[in-house]
């Protein structure tokens, strides 16, 4: 049984919003300690097509020390409800609404995670009913919760110990560069079946600076990250504003 260091929700040049190739993808993530990527492209723009050149390209961008699994994060027709879906089944469509998509890809034995829950009320917006077609919830999204782990998705998986909590960077840009990783036992080198496997079969924890991510999600660990995400924020707005000022002045 190996142990892999796996990043999850990664964002290449084949989605509308990234700029990073596969390759430098591969190769930056190995260099962290990273030997796979579970990435999370948007619907956007895809087809059956689109879908199987892109997984051919997955396979090229891979080596023995990394593996890029192909995935796509599926949005609803208001942009609400985000769920990447990851292992070796066809494309499921664009824009699907989700109480349409989580079956079809409980059904085709894909791997369906809803991720960033507090994005515009993401959880608070998903049918309760349809948790069970799910593998996993984001616990901790670095873009959109930033240096703390999201509370609600927090009580929502202890509440719920089916489903995994995943710990994702929604890798854009560098600045999503985050010690965040899920931990898999595989059978044998990774590989896209060996990693779909483990998170198919539970054998994937997350992992937070090197210790367990929901020993984060509550006491006075999460108090003291929230703090430091408020400060950062704080200091986020006041960059921008600066920068605005001076933007205009120069006009």
């Amino acid at each position: 049984m190996n142990r892999v260091r796996v990043a999850a929700h990664v964002h290449s040049e084949w989605s509308y919003d990234g700029s990073w190739s596969l390759d430098q993808l591969a190769a930056a993530f190995g260099q962290r300690g990273y030997g796979a990527v579970l990435m999370a492209e948007h619907d956007r723009g895809f087809d059956d097509a689109r879908w199987s050149e892109y997984r051919r390209a997955c396979a090229q961008a891979s080596t023995p020390a990394m593996v890029v699994v192909p995935g796509i994060e599926y949005s609803d027709p208001t942009n609400s409800v985000h769920v990447p879906v990851w292992g070796d089944i066809p494309f499921l469509g664009e824009g699907l609404a989700t109480d349409i998509l989580l079956p079809l890809a409980e059904r085709a034995g894909g791997l369906a995670t809803l991720a960033h829950p507090a994005r515009r009320h993401a959880l608070e917006n998903l049918d309760p009913a349809l948790l069970s077609h799910l593998t996993g919830v984001e616990l901790w999204n670095r873009k959109y919760d930033g240096y703390a782990p999201n509370r609600e998705a927090a009580e929502l998986l202890l509440q719920r110990p089916d489903l995994i909590p995943i710990v994702s960077l929604d890798f854009h840009t560098s600045r999503q560069f985050h010690p965040l990783a899920m931990v898999l036992e595989t059978e044998g080198d990774p590989t896209e079946v060996s990693v779909c496997d483990a998170i198919r079969r539970r054998r994937a924890h997350p992992t937070a600076f090197g210790v367990t991510a929901m020993s984060l999600a509550r006491g006075p660990a999460w108090r003291a990250m929230c703090g430091l995400e408020h400060v950062r924020r704080q200091a986020g707005r006041r960059l921008r504003r600066v920068r605005r000022i001076r933007t205009s002045s120069t006009q």
